[in-house]
């Protein structure tokens, strides 16, 4: 199983000091970025308006900050107070080339890509995968009655104008240096988050702002069997799989629950096979959700994802529940 490779983004978050040596083309990404949003801004390029409330749930670093949790409980918080969310994704690691895909039951991650099947199936949903963001929208409006959209991922994806933004960041990474790409992490500079209707952290202190991931039990990947947390805190022989943007975020839950493990690390969205889990036979096997909808065929009957749930600050489902009956 391959290492993680993650030189350039450990560079970022202690600040290496051959990073200055890339600083004419963090000015030449700064300039493009913000040339490209101007000209959306201004009209020059086109944008789609949606016919119904659009929000955006993305972040301006590179990496993971849980955004597919917050769209999970966004979209159960909506449907809880009566509404018909719908979820747009461009579908990142899908292979297929048959867009737009609306996310089903036989949908695979092949197909659509792990987080929008996860989106679907833990909400039910319906989720349109296209990496047009814009036609994603279009399809899923013609296909579905929503109330509102939301976006998972795509706050610099500007051909698709939003009417609430939400950005989420790391509380314990933050942002790094403070650098745009690449020097630094950021996908655009820290002033872009002055523009966006709220700014949640993961793992903060602030009840107004934070977002907090509660782990609930293990499922198994076969059968749907559920186990509660201390299940395998006196175990042997496990292995903790990871293919997610923070794996370390994963292992220290684990930690925290007991659990000693031995780490297998891939990069994000990576394509398990199953020669990678057959020298495992005979090891229970832990792992996200999110790489769970692409492993169930290619593991064996001691495989277990952890189920978390992702807790909002209720402002921020006041707001887009406002919107979407407006």
């Amino acid at each position: 199983m391959t290492a993680r490779a993650g030189g350039l983004e450990t560079a970022w978050y202690r600040g290496a000091p051959w990073l200055w040596l890339l600083l004419p083309l963090e000015g030449l990404f700064r300039t493009v970025a913000a040339v490209r949003r101007w000209l959306y801004r201004s009209g020059l390029l086109s944008s789609y308006r949606a016919p119904k409330p659009v929000v955006v749930v993305g972040n301006i670093t590179v990496g993971g900050t849980g955004k597919t949790p917050v769209i999970i409980a966004l979209a159960e918080a909506l449907q809880a107070r009566g509404l018909k969310p719908g979820v747009v994704s461009r579908g990142y690691g899908a292979s297929g080339n048959e867009f737009p895909h609306q996310v089903s039951a036989d949908s695979s991650a092949a197909q659509c890509g792990d987080e929008p099947l996860l989106i679907y199936q833990r909400t039910g949903v319906p989720c349109m995968v296209d990496p047009d963001r814009s036609a994603a929208v279009k399809a899923l409006l013609a296909a579905q009655p929503v109330d509102v959209v939301l976006a998972d991922d795509g706050l610099q994806h500007y051909a698709l104008q939003r009417d609430y933004e939400l950005a989420l960041l790391d509380a314990r990474r933050g942002t790094g240096n403070g650098h745009c790409l690449p020097v630094g992490p950021l996908r655009e500079p820290l002033s872009r988050l002055r523009c966006v209707n709220r700014v949640l952290y993961r793992g903060g202190q602030d009840p107004a702002s934070s977002v907090g991931y509660q782990p609930v039990a293990w499922v198994n990947l076969v059968s749907g069997e559920e186990r509660p947390l201390p299940a395998f805190t006196s175990g042997e022989g496990i292995v903790a799989v990871a293919g997610i943007g923070q794996p370390d975020q994963f292992y220290a839950t684990l930690g925290t629950l007991g659990i000693a493990f031995e780490a297998r690390t891939f990069p994000d969205h990576h394509q398990y096979s199953a020669q990678e889990f057959e020298q495992l036979r005979g090891r229970t096997i832990l792992m996200t959700e999110k790489d769970a909808v692409k492993c169930r065929s290619l593991v064996g009957a001691d495989a277990w994802f952890l189920r978390i749930d992702a807790s909002l600050p209720p402002g921020v489902v006041d707001d887009i529940a406002a919107l979407a009956r407006s």
